[in-house]
This record gives structure tokens, C-alpha cells and sequence, in this order.
């Protein structure tokens, strides 16, 4: 039963968040201004009032019921880390106080040891920092008062993805800021990108994920025979919700809102058993923490309701997989939005300029866009056609790009407003129409206001691609500014760093179907580069034009993306050994005494009728007990092949990290996919009785 007791969203929503009126309630005013001023505008926190602030901000835990505390950082696993600490402090007379220190609350101390550094910390050395993000807010979760921090080695090597997103934020925000000077802005303090991530996910049952070695370890199916039925009725679509989800979705709703999670909207998505959510959006770094505990929260509650929430990019083969959609746009002080079109020719310049802009850096940077997206899981997804291709391109839409196009050509460029649809009926409204229709199969489309892009795995860390935006978005601004500043009539140079970024990067702009073969033809035409696996574009983080940008906005050094680098090639090779190890074990646990459990029944059964002395045909016998026998020493024989190059790679000498990558995405995945194939064809010849997992059916579309 769906629970029906009254929630007040208005009273609830961000209850568990040190938010604004929970800091103006709890903390000394001249700490709330000085704390705010550092928040706004991203000035450096002063030491002076972090003990104030630790202990005001202790006492609202207290009377949310906290207990604990916890630096809650993302390490490079993609995932978040939190180690919590009471906030008791034993007394001499054998009482206790509850206390939290402002050198507490600022800086902590987690074990650096065991989380992915690419080698820049050996095993020994375990002193790792975690240092207060004051910009995200406080939130009491499960009893512990978690703040949001950074995190870095004890010499000062960055272990996080959040503290390249805040560097490349502020980079982005001083190279914006000079471009809006030069438009006559003498208050814009702060340009701000902004993000909002749409989250797809599977909802299965736990009982049956709890039948499947693969889903439990992998987080996707590994074998599977296709349903009679997939997404081919596209009846799962925005369709009616089931009462079970739809009262998990509420849960989740409610969670988030507690959290100060603007979870906004909710539908099935084009898959059986798939659904998707989408906040508001928020800040960047904001929104990546959002985007965790979006995660994190979709996979506790499903639990509860014993359901459980896949969220990896391609959990069932022949039906799509999940992604994550990136919205990601620029405003002013959190309030104008320089990607949107403007009531002014002058906002409309500078409209246009940064448009203009985001296309150059797109081509210039397709690479390492890329390379955000690479992992195992979206290699599965990229490229079908339910998920944009390896390629890079932008979509404008028809008008902008004629209005770019006049631009470059010296024509007029005038902006036109959409139009209007009238549906035929009396009755039914006049509706307003878009200046451009949306491109679903676009890597990155301009919708309105922002770019989406669309490439982004489900299971990922949204910071890696919003940090890259930003980054590239600093290098072309940068150069942009340096033109603007030096010039004496902003707007004759404004319109020709408008023709000369169409003249030289309007390659990457496509408003056609991207799944199309012509595009990858013609893309190949244009010089765009297509890379289609994650080994390749892994390549991106140690280029030395891409090493020279993080470099020259102080965003990562040479040492660390090295060591990212590094961390790319263990994460692919690491998936991809766990999931033969995987497959290795089901095979021989379950499916191969399956196998010959049923041949050993159709033998028993063939020579009880032989035995009879009756003339009765036994071809079908005979038959099933040829095709189970065939299909069974051809799955022996795949098994054996996958298990000697597991072995062969555990004591192969390869001449780079690379070359082992390599080695598993050419010999070892297509020996699973092998594997596979065969158990997929016995899976329909033993049928559900005899086969020992549950099958796509009983997982898609089971209650």
C-alpha cells in the first residue's frame, strides 16, 4: 500500500542541511557574513571563525539526532568515502561532552593508502588530508554530520575528482569574467557553470539479483538469451508507472528533498524495468555531490522496498542501456544565463560569442570529452542506437547555425523567435513553438539555455566531464579575451572571432541523425576523430596538449594526470578480469552440471524408449540430445579458451599499461563474448525448468 500520511515538501525540503537559514539560526552573525561573503564569492576562508562555525554547526547536528561526524570526500574510484568519529570527548570524572573543533571541521586525516593514486603513493605511506569544501553544504545523513571535503596525499598530490572540478570552476569564472569587462560589466563578480545530471536506472528484483553471480559482482548480466519481447513496442516509454515503483520513487523523493536534492522529475525510460531521474539544476561541484547521493539514495531505498537499483551502463544485452545526461550551462552570480538567447544586441553578442566558443573548445578538446566517458560499462553502450557514437559533434539546431553561418559569410544574422502550432481542434490552446527541435542522438545538443551532453555512463562521476567542460571552456575564453582586450571596436571584433571560430571549427557541428552510417562517413571526411573503445581514448590524459591545458590553469599537474592515466588502464583491465573470473565460476558451478544434468535426463529418456521394444520414434529425443550435446562441448571448449588467457595474462610480461589493456580488449572480451554466445543458445535448448539462473524475462518483467 502506497504510504498516504501527509508530507509537507515546503516544511521538509533541505531539513538535514546546513543550509542558509540553518547557519543565520546556529552561528554568530559576523561569522554567518564573513562565512556567506566566502561562499559567494569564492574569497579564502579565514581561520579565525572555523571554530565558531564547527561548533554552531555540531549543535544543529545534535538536534538532528547526529552522533558522528564524517569528511565525506570522492576519491578517484568514482564513488564517495567517509570515515565517521563520534563527537564525543571523555571527561576525567568519567563523563562525556560532545565536541567538534573548527581544525576538526576543516582539515581531517584519511588513509590515502588504499584508495587509487596511479602510483603516487606507495602502499606504506598512508597520510592522506581531506579538506572542507565550505561552497557545498553540510547535511546530516544515517545519524552522521557529513561534510563535504576534498582530499589529497600528504605531499599535496590530488586524490580526488572534486578538487580539479572547484579548480577549473574558478579558472572559468576569471577567464568569463575578463570577456564580460570587456562587454562594459563592472559587476559581475563570478561566472558560474552549472550543471544538472539526469540519472537512468534498472529496478530488478532481490530476489532474483541474489540467484545471479554476475549481477551481485558485475553489476550487469553476462549471460542472458534475449526475450521474446524487449523495447520493440515502445510501450515502457513514459509509460503508466508501476504502484510498487511508483511508491519507491516517492521514497527517493522524499529522501533526497531532505537532503536538499532538487530530485524534480521521474518517468519510465524506453527499456522494461528502466526509469530515470532529473533534479534541478544546481552549481557544478554542487551537483556532483547531488549526483552521488542521487546514487546512493536510489540503490539504499530500493533495498528497503526489496528491489534493487542497477546502475550500471548496460545491465541486459539487446535493450538499452543507461546513461547520464549532463546538462551543463553559465550564469552570472547564479542568476543570468549567458547560454541563453538575449531581449538585447548586446546580449545577444555575447549570446553568441560564448555559443561560438563552445563549439571551438569542442573541437579543439573532442579527446578529452572522450575520454570522461571512458569505462568497460560504456563501451557496451556507446555507439547502438540508443546511446550517441563515439563521435563528438554539437547540434545547434537549424536557425543558429544559419545565424552562425551569416556571421561567417558577412550576411545579416537577425534572430528569430519560434513560432506557433495550432493543433486543428477548437478546443486546444495555440501552443508556442522552439526556435529548433531536439536532437536525441547528439553527443552534445544545445537545448534552449544549455549544452547537454549525452555520453556520460549512469554509473560515472559527473566531475571528470564538468571539469574538462569547464577547462576547455578557460583556453578558448582565455584566447578570446586576450583578442577583446586588445581591440578598439568590440563589436566589428566580436563579430570576426565569430566568423574565424566557424571558419576553423565549424566541422564539429551536426543537427543530423548521429547513429546514421552516413554521419560516421562523413565525419571521417571532416576529420573528426571516432574513438571507439575505452583503451584508445584513455590516450587523452597524457597528450601533451591536454597535460599543457590542466597545466597552465592549475587544475591537475603532469604527476597526477599520469597517474590518472594509470588509474584508467587498472579500472579497465580490474572490471574486465572480474567479469571473466566471473563467468568462469558460473560456468562451472551452474551452467556446465545444468548442462549435464539435462543430457544425462535426454540420454536416460532416449534409452527407457529404446528399451520398451516398441517401434516408437524417438527422433525428437535423439534430436535435442545432438543439439544440447553439440552446444555443451562447444561451451566447454569456449570455458577452456577463456581460462587459459586468464591465466596467460597473470604472468604475461606487457610492455606498457597499455599493452595489457590491449590484451583484454582483444583476446580476453572477445573470448567472453564467445562464451556467451554459446550459453545464450543452451539457455533456450534446456529451458526454464532446467536452466539454473533466472532468465531476462523473470529479471525484465517479473513483478
Amino acid at each position: 500500500m502506497r504510504d498516504i500520511s501527509v508530507f509537507s515538501v515546503t516544511e521538509n525540503y533541505a531539513v538535514n542541511v546546513f543550509d542558509d537559514d540553518a547557519m543565520r539560526k546556529y552561528l554568530p552573525g559576523d561569522t554567518y557574513k564573513q562565512l556567506r561573503k566566502t561562499i559567494n564569492e569564492g574569497r579564502n576562508l579565514d581561520p579565525a571563525i572555523s571554530d565558531a562555525v564547527a561548533n554552531g554547526m555540531k549543535s544543529w547536528a545534535l538536534d538532528k539526532g547526529a552522533t558522528h561526524f564524517t569528511h565525506w570526500f570522492q576519491p578517484l574510484t568514482g564513488y564517495t568515502a567517509e570515515k565517521h568519529d563520534s563527537f564525543i570527548n571523555p571527561q576525567k570524572d568519567g563523563t562525556v561532552i560532545m565536541s567538534f573543533s573548527g581544525k576538526e571541521l576543516v582539515r581531517g586525516e584519511a588513509d590515502a593508502s588504499s584508495f587509487p593514486s596511479g602510483g603516487m603513493r606507495a602502499t606504506f605511506e598512508a597520510r592522506g588530508y581531506t579538506a572542507w569544501d565550505c561552497t557545498s553544504p553540510a547535511f546530516v545523513k544515517d545519524g552522521t554530520l557529513c561534510i563535504p571535503t576534498c582530499f589529497c596525499s600528504f605531499n599535496g598530490d590530488i586524490l580526488d575528482k572534486k578538487t580539479p572540478l572547484l579548480r577549473s570552476m574558478e579558472a572559468l569564472s576569471r577567464e568569463a569574467v575578463r570577456i564580460l569587462r570587456c562587454f562594459g560589466d563592472k559587476e559581475a563578480k563570478r561566472v558560474i557553470s552549472m550543471s544538472g545530471a539526469e540519472q537512468e536506472y534498472f529496478l530488478i528484483s532481490r530476489e532474483l539479483f541474489s540467484r545471479r553471480h554476475d549481477l551481485m559482482l558485475c553489476g550487469r548480466t553476462l549471460f542472458g538469451a534475449r526475450p521474446p519481447k524487449g523495447q520493440e513496442l515502445y510501450d515502457h516509454y513514459y509509460g503508466s508507472i508501476k504502484e510498487n515503483v511508483s511508491e519507491y520513487m516517492r521514497q527517493v523523493d522524499k529522501e533526497l528533498w531532505s537532503l536538499g536534492v532538487p530530485s524534480k522529475t521521474e518517468h519510465n525510460e524506453v527499456a522494461p524495468a528502466q526509469h530515470e531521474l532529473a533534479p534541478v539544476f544546481n552549481t557544478s561541484n554542487i551537483a556532483c555531490d547531488n549526483n552521488q547521493l542521487i546514487m546512493e539514495t536510489l540503490k539504499k531505498v530500493a533495498l528497503r522496498n526489496d528491489m534493487v537499483c542497477l546502475l550500471h551502463e548496460k545491465p541486459f544485452a539487446g535493450v538499452n542501456g543507461s546513461g547520464k545526461h549532463n546538462n551543463w550551462s553559465l550564469n552570472i552570480d547564479g542568476a543570468r544565463n549567458l547560454l541563453k538567447q538575449g531581449k538585447t544586441p548586446e546580449s545577444n553578442a555575447q549570446f553568441l560569442l560564448f555559443l561560438s566558443a563552445f563549439i571551438w573548445a569542442v573541437d579543439d578538446y573532442a579527446d578529452l570529452l572522450r575520454m570522461t566517458i571512458a569505462s568497460p560499462g560504456n563501451d557496451h553502450r556507446l555507439g547502438g542506437h540508443e546511446a550517441p557514437p563515439c563521435i563528438v559533434s554539437v547540434f545547434l539546431g537549424d536557425l543558429l547555425t544559419d545565424i552562425l553561418h551569416e556571421i561567417e559569410t558577412g550576411g545579416e544574422s537577425n534572430f528569430r523567435e519560434g513560432g506557433s502550432l495550432k493543433i486543428g481542434l477548437s478546443s486546444m490552446p495555440t501552443l508556442p513553438q522552439d526556435v529548433s527541435d531536439r536532437n536525441r542522438t547528439s553527443p552534445m545538443a544545445y537545448t534552449g539555455n544549455k549544452f547537454e551532453f549525452r555520453m556520460l555512463g549512469s554509473s560515472m562521476s559527473i566531475a571528470d566531464c564538468n571539469t574538462v567542460i569547464n577547462l576547455m571552456m578557460c583556453d578558448v575564453l582565455s584566447k578570446i579575451a586576450d583578442r577583446l582586450e586588445k581591440c578598439s571596436d568590440i563589436n566589428a571584433e566580436v563579430r570576426d572571432i565569430i566568423k574565424d571560430i566557424m571558419r576553423e571549427h565549424k566541422r564539429v557541428i551536426f543537427n543530423g541523425n548521429n547513429y546514421s552510417r552516413e554521419w560516421v562517413e562523413e565525419a571521417e571526411r571532416r576529420g573528426l576523430p571516432n574513438i571507439t573503445n575505452s583503451v584508445d581514448a584513455f590516450d587523452a590524459a597524457i597528450a601533451e596538449k591536454n597535460i599543457a591545458l590542466f597545466e597552465r590553469f592549475g587544475v591537475l599537474t603532469e604527476r597526477e594526470l599520469k597517474a590518472r592515466y594509470g588509474i584508467y588502464h587498472d579500472n579497465y583491465v580490474n572490471t574486465l578480469n572480474i567479469e571473466a573470473l566471473t563467468m568462469i565460476e558460473m560456468s562451472k558451478r551452474q551452467i556446465l552440471p545444468a548442462i549435464i544434468s539435462y543430457t544425462n535426463f535426454l540420454s536416460s529418456s532416449l534409452n527407457s524408449l529404446k528399451e520398451t521394444g516398441l517401434a516408437l520414434d524417438v527422433s525428437l529425443q535423439a534430436g535435442m540430445l545432438k543439439d544440447v550435446t553439440a552446444a555443451g562441448v562447444q561451451f566447454r571448449a569456449n570455458l577452456s579458451k577463456l581460462e587459459k588467457l586468464v591465466d596467460k595474462v597473470k604472468c604475461e610480461s606487457f610492455e606498457s599499461i597499455k599493452a595489457r589493456s590491449v590484451f583484454y580488449r582483444d583476446k580476453i572480451v572477445p573470448a567472453m563474448e564467445a562464451l556467451r554466445e554459446t550459453a545464450d543458445r543452451l539457455e533456450n535448448l534446456l529451458g526454464d525448468k532446467n536452466w539454473p539462473i533466472p532468465t531476462y524475462t523473470d529479471l525484465m518483467f517479473g513483478e
